[in-house]
């Protein structure tokens, strides 16, 4: 028999969203179902710390939760270090302050305020000291992606045609274009977020679970039995099929 996983798009602060899904994958699964968490945890919404938090205290619980990395998690864990540094990756101009990326909002939810007017000196060391360290170091540890049998994954995607060995997490937290127009199979089913869509989307080679949290839209989870997969929803399983 297989036994299924069950995997949860990007979250972006969004903790009743989060703790719903739960509910419904529990439903399906129990307690003890295995999942996997696509990353973007922090930013946008109104309860990072919540997030950050509730995951945490599951893994510690033993539940059976792989969480990924995204480029949200990377750039909170590259403010935090002892020297804030932006992420290589970024457009030039913005950072992680800027109002689309929503910085400020995770802040917010440790009770920093920041406004138009606060420089990196003033409020680098308040988050230094208001943030618990368990949550930097938890943050700063997370894998960039996560095999399963035929699944693998990742957040934004991985790099056409290199071995996994041989990707970069650069790519692992950022790609988006040379992975989402490329046509032909992979390895793997790919199961990624990062790049937000109205609703789940299969392509055949892979699948976004990405359903635009971060902007109010609900929050998706899904189940696989193999390459099957199923949309979890408040009447139970959805098939999702390749377009």
């Amino acid at each position: 028999m297989t036994i299924p996983i069950y995997a949860v798009g990007d979250i972006h602060g969004q903790l009743d969203m989060l703790q719903d899904a739960l509910s419904r994958i529990e439903r399906d699964g129990g307690a003890d179902a295995q999942i996997v968490f696509l990353g973007d945890l922090v930013d946008r919404g109104p309860d990072s710390a919540g997030v950050i938090e509730l995951l945490m205290k599951g893994q510690a619980d033993g539940r059976n939760w792989t969480i990924l990395r995204g480029n949200h998690d990377r750039m909170y864990s590259y403010f935090l270090e002892d020297l804030p540094r932006p992420d290589p990756q970024i457009l030039l101009g913005m950072d992680w302050f800027n109002d689309r990326i929503g910085g400020r909002e995770t802040l917010a939810s440790y009770g920093i305020e920041t406004s138009d007017r606060s420089r990196y000196y003033q409020i680098h060391p308040i988050a230094r000291e208001q943030i618990p360290q368990s949550h930097i170091a938890f943050m700063g540890n997370l894998p960039a992606y996560y095999q399963h049998q035929g699944l693998l994954f990742v957040h934004a995607g991985i790099r056409p045609g290199v071995p996994l060995d041989q990707q970069s997490e650069d790519d692992m937290c950022w790609i988006r274009r040379d992975f989402l127009d490329f046509p032909d199979v992979h390895p793997w089913l790919v199961v990624h977020g990062h790049t937000p869509e109205r609703q789940p989307v299969h392509k055949g080679n892979r699948i976004n679970l990405d359903s635009g949290a971060g902007y109010g839209r609900p929050l998706t989870s899904a189940v696989f039995e193999g390459r099957d997969c199923w949309i979890l929803s408040d009447a139970g399983r959805q098939v999702l099929t390749p377009e």
